[in-house]
């Protein structure tokens, strides 16, 4: 992406590692302010002292599930820079890939707790501000994942909610239309983060194999991010997959 001169506000929610830091860094580089948030305070300090150009980030360590948390996180991005454009609703995490029937019910709650209610709460926030702003109107923006389309096997909490993110996109979009609130979705397949290591090596396929599958460059996830991100309220991506080309998505099962 090319530089920009942009003062816009963003919130970028699991901004410690992964696909959060990249597009916090996309970002900034293109001129947004960016407050990053995570629950954990050492990667979130480790993604705003990688220099890319840009103003500083806001550092709030923030765990998406509980409401509090959230309500302060936002509280500190108006107290900081006074309005909100962009919510990055991108905070996941999963259970372990072992049959559903196995799984705890603390297990499940975690993943519907992060990955759906901090989706919930983030962008009830983020609309309150939106709202209310002048000039009115902003853009969230839902990491869903190609587990909003098909599951992998032993996947169900994790496939569950992110099937549910579809239908929180919808209904933001709706709510949101006469807000000037625009909100779209990107569904993102095998991108290079820590979390998809494993698929180096091989994962379970719905048939029983055991394969390795292939995984696309981070930034080609950011771009598709600031893409969106940076269009005009007038316009939207509602729903946008980015994928390895050769990942069994497509086809799957």
């Amino acid at each position: 992406m090319s530089g920009g001169t942009t003062s816009k506000v963003a919130v970028v929610t699991g901004a410690g590692s992964g696909i959060g830091r990249a597009v916090a860094l996309g970002l900034k580089g293109e001129g947004w302010s960016v407050a990053i948030a995570g629950r954990r305070a050492e990667p979130l300090r480790e993604t705003a002292a990688i220099a890319c150009g840009g103003p500083e980030m806001l550092v709030v360590p923030t765990d998406v599930a509980q409401p509090d948390a959230v309500r302060s996180l936002f509280a500190r991005v108006t107290a900081a820079y006074g309005r909100l454009d962009l919510l990055f609703n991108n905070a996941g995490t999963g259970a372990p890939a072992i049959p559903m029937e196995d799984l705890t019910f603390e297990q499940w709650n975690t993943v519907v707790a992060v990955n759906l209610t901090g989706c919930f709460l983030c962008a009830q926030e983020a609309i309150k501000i939106m709202k209310s702003q002048e000039p009115r109107g902003g853009r969230i923006i839902n990491n869903g994942s190609i587990s909003a389309h098909v599951p992998r096997p032993h996947s169900a909490p994790y496939t569950a909610t992110k099937h549910a993110i579809t239908g929180l996109t919808r209904s933001i979009s709706l709510d949101g239309r006469a807000h000037d609130i625009a909100c779209g979705q990107i569904d993102i397949g095998n991108a290079v983060t820590p979390l998809t290591e494993r698929m180096a090596a091989g994962v379970l396929q719905p048939n029983g194999a055991v394969m390795p599958e292939p995984r696309l460059d981070l930034r080609h996830v950011a771009d598709a991010v600031l893409y969106m991100a940076q269009l005009p309220l007038d316009a939207n991506v509602q729903f946008m997959t980015v994928m390895a080309t050769k990942m069994p998505f497509v086809g799957r099962g």
